[in-house]
């Protein structure tokens, strides 16, 4: 116990030098999570880790009670941490045109980016944590290529406001830039953002080309991982999952990415790259073998947000959307 109350302390002393502009300390709580969750060893393979503390407060919560326990991780999960927007970035943000949507049915405000001057648009869709200029390798080449591009911070993420989220938001999101910039010629998601996108195609989004990054599939399988890591008993994930079902009244597995793949009529082209730790590759050749008229793409030695840099990725994305 002595060692526990040691950690607390050096994590008031992380809170306090914490960049995260933010006064919810629960929030910069889980944002050390994540901040710390991806380190490289020396064979160059990823492990995914979880600062101590985290799970010590895991723990002793388990050993009390199954309900707050079951609260504590919905708030892991639901809540995203607002990075900086990184240099490479700045171009995108500072020359696209910002504006502010209400979302009418989540009730939140998401902030848009407009990105270069023609007809033919593109939606881009980051993945959780991630910003509306995150994929901005694909934009600049797809400005090039005489598009525009139109991309936004999901709700609690980049500059939109709120601290907790959930894809059902993602989606919600989707729906509504599509209402109000629309329609585009295709999409590119990463992550997440390949999910909902997916999803969002199921619930009514009209395009005629999609690209996934990096796709999740199975909401079961994310929420076993999610708890594995925590270091909790299993049943928690059920215990989460029953949790989400009964708050929002909906199964979370109809919304895997290989029940809405099943739907889409569209050509999609599926990129996932082999070493991925973050989202292993069978998830995306599990989502391909689900689509109609899927094209499946598997990279190497480039991870799972390395990707989006990489020239030849851009390149077929541009391609497949240009064809």
């Amino acid at each position: 116990m002595c060692i526990f109350i040691k950690k607390i302390i050096s994590l008031y002393v992380l809170f306090n030098s914490c960049k995260i502009e933010t006064n919810d300390y629960f929030y910069k709580l889980q944002a050390l999570i994540f901040i710390k969750l991806i380190t490289l060893n020396i064979k160059k393979k990823q492990h995914l880790t979880v600062p101590k503390v985290i799970i010590y407060i895991g723990k002793i919560l388990q050993f009390f009670s199954v309900k707050l326990t079951t609260l504590y991780l919905a708030r892991l999960f639901t809540t995203p941490i607002k990075y900086k927007t990184p240099k490479r970035e700045l171009e995108m943000f500072n020359n696209s045109i910002q504006k502010r949507i209400l979302i009418p049915d989540v009730n939140k405000e998401i902030v848009v980016y407009q990105y270069g001057k023609s007809d033919k648009k593109v939606l881009l869709v980051h993945g959780w944590s991630g910003r509306g200029t995150q994929l901005v390798k694909f934009a600049d080449a797809l400005v090039k290529e005489g598009f525009s591009t139109i991309s936004f911070d999901a709700p609690a993420h980049g500059k939109s406001l709120g601290n907790s989220t959930i894809m059902t938001e993602f989606i919600a999101s989707i729906l509504e830039v599509d209402k109000k910039f629309g329609p585009f010629e295709a999409a590119v998601g990463h992550s997440l953002g390949g999910m909902v996108l997916l999803n969002a195609i199921k619930k009514g989004l009209k395009i005629n080309r999609l690209t996934i990054i990096g796709s999740g599939d199975k909401v079961k399988d994310i929420l076993d991982e999610f708890v594995s890591k925590l270091e909790l008993r299993s049943e928690f994930s059920s215990h989460l999952q029953q949790h989400f079902e009964k708050k929002y009244n909906e199964p979370m597995e109809n919304y895997s990415a290989h029940r809405a793949a099943k739907t889409v009529e569209i050509p999609v082209l599926v990129i996932h790259d082999e070493n991925d730790y973050e989202v292993p590759v069978t998830t995306s050749i599990n989502i391909h073998k689900h689509l109609k008229k899927g094209k499946l793409l598997i990279t190497q030695h480039l991870g799972h947000r390395k990707i989006l840099g990489n020239p030849f990725v851009i390149e077929k994305t541009v391609e497949f959307i240009k064809n």
